[in-house]
């Protein structure tokens, strides 16, 4: 049986709430602040989401222009947005927006389970190293082409959160456009916080 760090603990299915598909159907901006302290499970692997950022139609998203790739995020809500960054990582967003546009990523994740399997997939022993970053994180956990399109609550689920964390809001990581919006939310003080920056 898999030794867990002493902050990690196991997650029965049979106790989650899972997040429904209207939740992602609200404004991006509270859509990405909400996930904050959610569960994010995909297979055997599982941890709460730390770390997002919003994107809508700014001149920093993908959906600044309808393209064959950002059309998942105007035609679409609740649904994995999955693309290939710098010919070398994946990322992994959720679609938002019933009636508009957006797509939140997730920038890091505190592993709670299934971690040896994580550690396998990254060569790497360090448990804050795992997911603690977008790239981080969908290599951790197994996220591929595979899923872009699919609906949230399938081979990807989320489960709401206990209780709201405290949340810290900033400008927006390795972005040179639309810098002045501080979309980007983080739990205050986590350690699996892919980067600390002030406001």
């Amino acid at each position: 049986m898999e030794r867990l760090p002493r902050y990690a603990f196991p997650i029965a299915d049979y106790e989650m709430v899972y997040l429904k598909r209207d939740f992602f159907a609200r404004d991006t901006v509270t859509v990405a602040q909400d996930l904050i302290g959610t569960t994010v499970i995909v297979g055997n692997c599982a941890g709460k989401i730390v770390e997002t950022e919003a994107y809508r139609t700014d001149a920093a998203s993908h959906a600044a222009k309808l393209t064959e790739r950002s059309r998942l995020m105007y035609e679409t809500y609740g649904c994995c947005y999955v693309y290939f960054t710098y010919g070398l990582h994946y990322c992994f967003n959720i679609t938002t927006e019933r009636a508009g546009v957006g797509a939140v990523l997730i920038r890091a994740v505190e592993p709670l389970r299934g971690i040896a399997e994580m550690m396998a997939r990254r060569s790497v022993e360090d448990v804050k190293k795992l997911a603690s970053g977008p790239a981080r994180f969908a290599q951790a956990f197994g996220i591929d082409k595979q899923l872009n399109g699919k609906p949230i609550g399938r081979d990807v689920k989320i489960r709401q959160r206990k209780e709201t964390p405290p949340i810290s809001a900033s400008s927006r990581i390795g972005i040179s456009r639309a810098t002045d919006l501080e979309w980007r939310f983080y739990e205050t003080g986590n350690p699996f916080v892919s980067r600390f920056k002030a406001r």
